[in-house]
């Protein structure tokens, strides 16, 4: 096929959209289902009624071939799982007596049977259900969900395109079941995965599939040559099958590097490769090997992870000098749009002409379309698109959001004694002590509770004019007195206000800083119901007051025991933000360091001695590959220490990271030269302590003893049992009882059970201590 009939031939299409709807009547659905309000019918119908809405959309947009399967109730790895019988022993009842029940049970465990482990999506706020595997799992096809969505599309009247986690990317996210040899391999499993692939590409096949996606984004990351035959081996095998529709492997979110001649001599049918950011490199990567003649090539030139409009004539660019690398070249997204809000449309409150330089899926959608038609058909017929394209990035170009000449002087004046503390953490340690006064394995919480339907009524009425402020004031200074009461009969050591006044740990300091923008409506899955607005960074950033100081002090003023200062770190307030594409992450993380810096000064000078700086996104924001990570981790740390740097010998600084592997990163968080780390454990079993103790980890830590994240109340004696097992690897001198994360999910019933048996848990090892 010559560049000229390729380009006649291309169609436009994406991996994936958002599953909530307009209104994110998915959450209300399952969580309506979990309460016994909703059934299982109309829980089905209202999933129906969705996929129909992303469908009609997306052919709305010039979407020409849309995905199936990627829609889910609550994660599609979890999907995976189910799809191939990897199922864990103490699920099986569960599932075998009730699919959805079972399904949900997995997901979020039960009184009796804990949830699958859960973790970041590669660098992603997205979270996934880790698969358990061990030697002996028996993998079986269940191409159920899979094959009703398809007819749903078909009957409909689409072009659909299945969408699959590859058979490569699932082994390599799983982990030995527990009880399993830490050391096992799943890949191993690779052999006996594959047919159970070729059953359900069969069932696919019958039942109307001419493409089937298969994702293996894991090949972008470093891989040993072992596992890059693994993938060798599978798209052989898996091409080789006669009864098959046309495969599709797609990677994305980097550049496929050694992985792209494997994929790019496999006998599949066509490749999806990212090319933004990074991915970039794939564009000389496949000229290298030769391009695919003969072959699909889907082509994500729209970042399909960030909100900013795309530069419509750089990606025509792009998708002509590809032309004459595949037999046929599509339009895509670079990677599913489930990472971004579903449309721009209901914004009314962002200025239009900052509007639109944004785009969520439904505008990605559309330019995905336009590219496709300017490539089908010539750029002339898209010449109006372009032209108002370039006007609004030259708008964004030139608007004086974008450029605050203080905060780029005070950013140019730090020094490198700016993120440095005052004495060494032994010295600082001993102070804290002094000044603290705590019991051995001290008590604590991660900063929010329960943010109850109250709670979230009065906010709304505040922003509806319902109540005024000083009515809505009186509410928040009643749950913190609240909150407060039940710490101090609990027998917590350490108390938090609980954060009533917070909408999100990321946008309520947004909101008051410079340079961020807020979505009214722009919710994005982190995992399973739970739904965040991240904030937009459009320019540069400062503080004009205090954040929350003046609630922490209202706080102290309830208790003689310490309460910790909350806020949310640099990074995190990037990575959990569409951020800022016109400068280097670097350079933004050190404004808002300096930002958090004021602030952290304030909560000082006001006498809080104990102040935590969330940083849950430090790991995953870790680049995919190993060669650009010390950069990263340079930046980061030095954004950490430039916001805490300069405090007093005995305050306190905590930090706080959760849900993602944290092994690689364990000497960045020591260079965090934090006082204490709170971090996730307890779905691992206390796996993070061990690799602490590993690195030789100085300083104090709390790994979780309470999983926040499934609604089982754990009971004192297992609380118990895993501070016995971080006891194992952390001296009890600096070890601190704590749940993974914030209780800003859970229900009050729950988090009072809950917390009593950590406290409890706490005060029998205590005496055990003592008894030796």
């Amino acid at each position: 096929m010559t560049a000229k009939s390729a380009a006649a031939a291309t169609r436009a299409t994406v991996y994936g959209y958002p599953r909530q709807g307009r209104d994110r009547e998915l959450k209300k659905a399952v969580e309506g289902y979990w309460k016994g309000r909703v059934t299982a019918e109309s829980l089905h119908r209202t999933a129906r009624e969705l996929r129909r809405a992303n469908w009609r959309q997306l052919t709305e947009a010039g979407i020409h071939e849309v995905p199936t399967g990627d829609f889910s109730y609550y994660d599609h790895v979890l999907d995976t799982s189910v799809m191939v019988g990897a199922v864990p022993a103490r699920h099986r009842a569960a599932l075998d007596a009730d699919a959805l029940d079972g399904y949900f049970a997995m997901a979020r465990g039960t009184q009796d049977a804990a949830p699958l482990e859960m973790t970041k999506w590669f660098d992603t706020n997205y979270h996934y259900l880790v698969p358990e595997l061990g030697p002996d799992t028996v993998f079986t096809a269940d191409s159920g969900k899979q094959v009703a969505e398809l007819s749903e599309a078909l009957a409909l009247g689409h072009t659909p395109r299945p969408v699959l986690v590859g058979p490569v990317t699932y082994l390599l996210l799983a982990k030995p079941a527990p009880g399993v040899d830490p050391g096992f391999a799943p890949l191993t499993l690779l052999d006996r995965l594959l047919p159970v692939y070729a059953e359900v590409l069969a069932d696919l096949r019958a039942a109307g599939a001419a493409w089937v996606q298969l994702d293996e984004p894991a090949l972008v990351q470093d891989r040993t040559r072992a596992e890059l035959a693994a993938a060798a081996r599978a798209y052989r095998d898996l091409g080789a099958l006669t009864d098959r529709p046309k495969l599709l492997v797609a990677s994305y979110f980097d550049r496929l590097g050694e992985a792209l001649p494997v994929l790019a001599q496999a006998p599949v049918d066509g490749l999806a490769l990212d090319f933004t950011g990074a991915a970039a490199a794939n564009l000389d990567g496949l000229a290298a090997v030769g391009g695919l003649p003969g072959k699909r090539l889907v082509a994500g030139v729209v970042d399909g992870r960030n909100v900013w409009i795309d530069d419509l004539g750089r990606s025509l660019s792009t998708l002509g000098t590809l032309l004459g690398l595949a037999g046929q070249v599509d339009v895509a997204a670079s990677c599913s749009l489930l990472h971004v809000p579903l449309d721009t449309a209901p914004e009314h409150d962002i200025d239009p002409q900052i509007l639109r330089w944004l785009a969520f899926a439904r505008q990605k959608a559309i330019e995905v379309a336009t590219l496709a038609r300017g490539l089908a058909q010539g750029p002339d017929t898209i010449a109006a698109d372009l032209a108002a394209n370039r006007a609004d990035l030259a708008s964004r170009a030139a608007s004086p959001i974008t450029r605050d000449p203080a905060v780029r002087a005070r950013t140019a004046a730090v020094t490198p004694a700016d993120s440095r503390r005052r004495a060494p953490y032994k010295q600082r340690a001993r102070a804290q002590r002094a000044h603290l006064d705590l019991p051995p394995l001290p008590t604590t919480t991660i900063g929010s509770f329960p943010q109850t339907a109250g709670l979230r009524a009065a906010r709304a009425d505040l922003r509806a004019g319902r109540v005024d402020t000083a009515a809505y004031e009186e509410r928040i200074r009643t749950e913190i007195r609240d909150v407060i009461g039940f710490q101090e009969k609990t027998g917590l050591d350490v108390l938090v206000h609980g954060e009533p006044e917070r909408n999100d740990m990321v946008q309520y300091f947004a909101e008051q800083l410079t340079g961020y923008l807020a979505t009214r409506h722009g919710w994005v899955q982190s995992y399973g119901t739970r739904y965040v607005r991240p904030p937009v960074l459009a320019g540069d950033v400062s503080r004009p007051g205090p954040m929350t100081v003046r609630w922490t002090s209202y706080a102290a003023s309830l208790t003689d025991r310490p309460v910790k200062g909350i806020l949310t770190g640099p990074v995190t307030m990037l990575a959990w933000s569409f951020v800022r594409d016109d400068q280097p992450r670097a350079e933004t993380a050190r404004q808002v360091a300096l930002a958090l810096r004021d602030e952290v000064r304030d909560l000082e000078a006001a006498g809080t001695s104990v102040i935590q700086v969330d940083e849950p996104a430090l790991r995953e924001t870790l680049p995919l590959r190993s060669a650009d990570r010390p950069a990263y981790l340079a930046w980061a740390t030095e954004a950490f220490r430039l916001t805490t740097g300069g405090v007093r010998d005995t305050t306190q600084i905590h930090t706080h990271m959760c849900y993602a592997e944290f092994g690689d990163i364990v000497r960045a968080i020591d260079d965090l030269d934090a006082d204490v780390v709170s971090l996730e454990a307890a779905r691992s079993h206390m796996q993070v302590a061990r690799e602490l103790a590993a690195h030789g980890y100085p300083r104090e830590a709390g790994p979780g003893v309470y999983d926040i994240h499934s609604p089982r109340v754990p009971s004192a004696g297992e609380a118990a049992a895993l501070l016995r097992e971080g006891l194992a690897a952390i001296p009890a001198a600096r070890l601190w009882v704590n749940p993974d994360c914030g209780l800003k999910t859970r229900g009050w019933p729950e988090t009072r059970a809950s917390l009593e048996n950590l406290v409890a848990a706490a005060r029998t090892v205590r005496k055990e201590l003592a008894g030796e």
